[in-house]
């Protein structure tokens, strides 16, 4: 099957080099598998079209013959074979057809250990943007697989052994046969039965039955460090769903939800606020107080002949920087406040000062 390379990146066919350089590296970091949210097939997916397209030659080459040009110098006369529509489908890709002729797993295929490893759990925490001026401890309760107590989630009765499997007779694989038009192959997988461990409780847990681990709430504690951003996630490893009979734990992810202020409005580590002055403090400056997060107030010099709307800046009293020292800035917004209604005097001074020209 053809690939669309300049789909793949999300460019125009006229795109320059920096334009494809901008959207790998966007594409990249999106999908890059370390990420919580990363996909191995595409990370490699962008790789491939990026180290066509970002290369002259290469480039040329696809845009007159597409993927069938043999980008790497080999291939099928020429071509790039998709082994999956010749097989017939049902394989994971190439990789399964070498597993096929030697008998052996392919690098993509699941482990033992990752069978019985917990899922991540995903919480979602909100804060008041205050509160994430410090560091601070939050004590979440999840309703969440945890190891059982009885079994210390071995799954096996205390006292009792583990015997050999029967399905694959201890050796945690199995044989799958395959017919594909190149004949009939036998494949390895792992065995469904024992999960790929070989073995199997005696006599399964009373409480687990045989599983290692059992529904509960668990109450966890979670350090938040000072200046999380709204949507933030922050990792604790090992604290997800516990894994089958002893098999690695999950991870747990935070998500930080940062609630919006009646008052102030955050720009990054920034925080913004907007306060009204009368246009005589306008005209002749002076001094007025204003909130801050702490929850205190602080005097700001409102400087002669201010513009409605002039921000004034205010150093490190914003967000603290996150996992680093120091702080945003506090901008102030001024803007002149014109009253609903005047007094007679005022009216009268400000006729005066009309005729004197202001």
């Amino acid at each position: 099957m053809q690939k669309d390379y300049y789909k793949i990146l999300g460019v125009e066919k006229n795109a320059t080099a920096e334009d494809i350089k901008k959207a790998y590296y966007k594409l990249a970091h999106q999908f890059h598998p370390d990420k919580k949210e990363g996909d191995e097939n595409k990370f490699k997916e962008i790789n491939e079209a990026y180290q066509v397209l970002s290369d002259k030659e290469k480039r040329s080459n696809y845009d007159r013959f597409g993927t069938a040009f043999n980008q790497q110098g080999g291939g099928f006369n020429g071509q790039n074979i998709n082994w999956e529509d010749i097989m017939g489908g049902g394989f994971g890709g190439i990789e399964d057809i070498f597993d096929m002729f030697s008998g052996g797993f392919s690098g993509s295929r699941k482990r033992p250990e990752d069978l019985r490893r917990g899922k991540d759990i995903e919480v979602l925490i909100s804060l008041d943007l205050e509160s994430i001026l410090n560091n601070q401890e939050k004590e979440i309760t999840i309703n969440k697989q945890s190891v059982c107590s009885r079994c210390n989630g071995s799954g096996a009765e205390p006292g009792t052994k583990s015997k050999e499997c029967f399905t694959c007779r201890g050796t945690g694989v199995v044989q799958e046969i395959r017919k594909t038009f190149l004949g009939t192959f036998t494949q390895q997988t792992i065995c469904p039965d024992c999960h790929g461990e070989g073995f199997k409780p005696e006599k399964p847990c009373n409480v687990c039955h045989g599983e290692g681990r059992v529904k509960k709430e668990e109450k966890i504690k979670i350090n938040i460090p000072a200046g999380v951003d709204n949507n933030q996630i922050i990792k604790v490893k090992g604290k997800g769903e516990a894994g089958k009979r002893g098999g690695e734990s999950g991870d747990l992810y935070i998500r930080i939800e940062v609630k919006p202020h009646k008052i102030f409005q955050r720009s990054g580590d920034d925080i913004y606020i907007k306060e009204n002055i009368t246009f005589s403090q306008a005209v002749l400056g002076d001094k007025i107080k204003i909130p801050t997060l702490e929850g205190e107030k602080i005097i700001v010099k409102v400087p002669e002949k201010t513009e409605s709307g002039k921000i004034l800046k205010i150093s490190r009293r914003g967000i603290p920087h996150f996992s680093s020292i120091g702080r945003g800035n506090l901008y102030l917004q001024l803007n002149i406040q014109i009253p609903d209604k005047l007094t007679k005097s005022q009216k009268e001074t400000l006729e005066k000062l009309k005729k004197e020209g202001l």
